[in-house]
């Protein structure tokens, strides 16, 4: 039995660490069972394997003013608002917007305001509870710009619907489907 167990023993050992991600072997993936296929799957996997998903540079446009929110609205796309303030659920939501908008560019837009910094048009929406999500989408505006009464002030419309999915990639891609946005070249 002493044979078997000492040719067995690393075997099992291997076997058990090749279902640990490879944070958890050793150092950058160097630990048993690390191979180059193996890094190679965790570092291209679509799917969540424990490591930080490089998005590349942020898709999420910083408000700034009105008038750039209007210009946004004026192309057309849905526009997906983050009001925020600073908090740990900011943190997450940052995070989820980040994967979000990387997902989703260039058909639906993402912007996120520091309801701080910018407390006039995050006091316009009436709301108590920060974050909070909400969309403006008004698919006639890139047709008909909005009507020109003096060059400084354009005036527009647009439909507002409240975010009350999961706050996931994946709740906003079923929320997309169900109000009819065109979030990919697919559909």
């Amino acid at each position: 039995f002493g044979s078997h167990a000492r040719i067995a023993a690393p075997l099992l050992r291997r076997w058990i660490f090749s279902f640990l991600p490879l944070r958890i072997q050793g150092e950058e993936g160097r630990g048993l069972g690390a191979t180059p296929a193996r890094r190679h799957t965790h570092l291209s996997s679509r799917y969540y394997t424990g490591y930080p998903k490089d998005l590349g540079p942020s898709r999420i446009i910083p408000f700034t003013s009105e008038r750039q929110f209007v210009q946004l609205l004026h192309e057309g796309r849905p526009v997906v608002v983050a009001f925020t303030i600073k908090c740990t659920y900011t943190q997450h939501l940052d995070k989820v917007l980040e994967e979000a908008a990387a997902t989703f560019y260039p058909h639906i837009k993402f912007v996120r305001v520091e309801c701080p910094k910018y407390p006039g048009f995050c006091l316009t929406r009436q709301k108590t509870e920060y974050p909070f999500l909400e969309v403006f989408y008004n698919p006639e505006q890139a047709a008909n710009p909005g009507k020109i009464v003096d060059p400084s002030i354009t005036k527009y419309s647009a439909k507002v619907l409240p975010f009350n999915y999961d706050q996931s990639v994946y709740g906003f891609r079923e929320y997309f489907k169900k109000y009819g946005f065109k979030y990919s070249e697919a559909n």
